[in-house]
């Protein structure tokens, strides 16, 4: 088997690229089968696969019996409505014990925007489950993405590598309070309620604004949040009309375009007499459109924009990532060795099959004796001669068959086989 891996990151894409290949988990299964139904057209008929999508990343993992890295290349840019040339001037690829390598060090948060954080791998074990719900996930895989979790665990037990972790939600926090002399003075706007929102929310209710709102398509989703932090829920559709109410907006959503405009923005810093208004998008694709940004009173972050803020104390843990490096080679070693016995198992398997054939032959020989009145010591004997015939034959056919050096090559097989000491 081949296993081979295609992506993009915060390190080689933009933000606005990266939004072209976002999938939000319920695109996952769909996606997986399209891509999948590509192969099967092909020469690759039986393909696993496995997409992670997260904001700063997304990824492709395949698994089949010969690489298909071209076609998987020509499938995810057309997927994102790109050029290939493009895609690959922007993403990365690799094979077998590098893809491994990979994704040990994605699960362990050594490939993270925020060294050591550990949200990366409950979105990796989400990316699995849909994939295996998809029926896209194989023995190939699941070794891969299963080992990748127990080194992930070894690596955060045995190293310090998540010890003072600057989450994105901490860090826009941070910067929240270099804007605002006093966070508690504040209203706090939440659009969406998935992960990322729950988390920043937790963060900054710790400051205790002035108040929190959640706005989100589902308002009944957006109310399980806000009571948590005793805050109030709004309808998506109402934010255009509310916007000024709020002096810190944070926003992540599936959606695939941008739900606050610079229209609505503009109206907004209108009605608040251009009092500053600080502005989180972690959406990706983005939620707020990119041209806010150039707005004055208006302190627009992205994913990106956070980087800098999170790289701060990075340092500290560099010893820690030396540690966890080693852990890690140590995981892939032991997956490329799985990996390679996975080339003989049909090998063992036609061996067992061949054996259990002439177990089964024998047995009925032996059957036929007995019944014919033959004692149990002459079928035991007949049983035991017959079987081992049957084992030997190939063996001293082939030391009497080919030239003297075909001959030779046999004999220290068969010397190895069958000749070797008991340890």
């Amino acid at each position: 088997m081949s296993v081979w891996a295609l992506g993009l990151n915060h390190t080689t894409a933009p933000l606005d690229l990266r939004g072209r290949f976002a999938f939000a988990l319920d695109q996952i299964a769909p996606t997986l089968q399209s891509l999948r139904s590509s192969f099967a057209s092909g020469r690759h008929p039986q393909v696993e696969a496995a997409i992670i999508s997260t904001c700063n990343r997304t990824e492709i993992y395949c698994a089949s019996e010969h690489a298909a890295l071209d076609h998987t290349f020509g499938w995810l840019a057309q997927s994102g409505g790109v050029a290939p040339a493009l895609l690959r001037s922007h993403a990365y690829t690799l094979h077998d014990g590098e893809a491994a390598r990979h994704a040990f060090r994605v699960a362990s948060g050594l490939d993270s925007m925020v060294l050591g954080e550990a949200q990366i791998l409950g979105q990796m074990k989400d990316a699995v489950r849909a994939a295996e719900t998809a029926g896209a996930l194989g023995s190939t895989l699941n070794q891969l993405f299963q080992r990748s979790f127990a080194v992930a665990k070894e690596v955060r037990t045995a190293t310090e590598i998540g010890a003072h972790s600057i989450s994105m939600a901490a860090a826009a926090v941070r910067l929240a309070g270099q804007l605002f002399e006093d966070l508690r003075k504040t209203r706090v706007l939440f659009v969406g309620a998935g992960e990322m929102i729950d988390l920043a929310a937790t963060h900054f209710a710790a400051k205790e604004p002035k108040s929190i709102a959640i706005a989100n398509r589902t308002l009944e989703r957006g109310e399980k949040l806000a009571s948590r932090f005793g805050g109030e829920a709004m309808r998506l559709a109402d934010l255009p009309s509310r916007l000024a109410e709020f002096d810190i907006v944070v926003s992540c959503t599936a959606s695939t375009l941008p739900i606050i405009g610079l229209g609505a923005v503009e109206r907004a810093l209108k009605a608040r007499k251009h009092r500053p208004m600080f502005m989180v998008d972690l959406a990706v694709p983005r939620d707020i459109e990119p041209e806010v940004k150039a707005l004055e009173d208006i302190y627009l972050y992205t994913v990106d924009d956070l980087a800098q803020v999170v790289q701060q104390g990075q340092a500290n843990r560099q010893a820690a990532v030396a540690q966890a490096e080693v852990i890690i080679d140590a995981g892939v070693q032991n997956f490329m060795h799985w990996l390679g016995q996975r080339g003989t198992v049909p090998l063992i398997q036609q061996l067992n099959a061949q054996a259990d054939e002439w177990r089964a032959a024998e047995m009925a020989r032996a059957r036929k004796l007995l019944a014919k009145g033959e004692s149990i010591e002459a079928v035991l004997e007949a049983m035991s001669r017959g079987l081992t015939q049957k084992m030997m034959h190939g063996a001293m056919a082939e030391l009497h068959a080919g030239d003297a050096a075909s001959r030779e090559q046999t004999a220290q097989t068969i010397s190895r086989l069958f000749l070797r000491k008991e340890r």
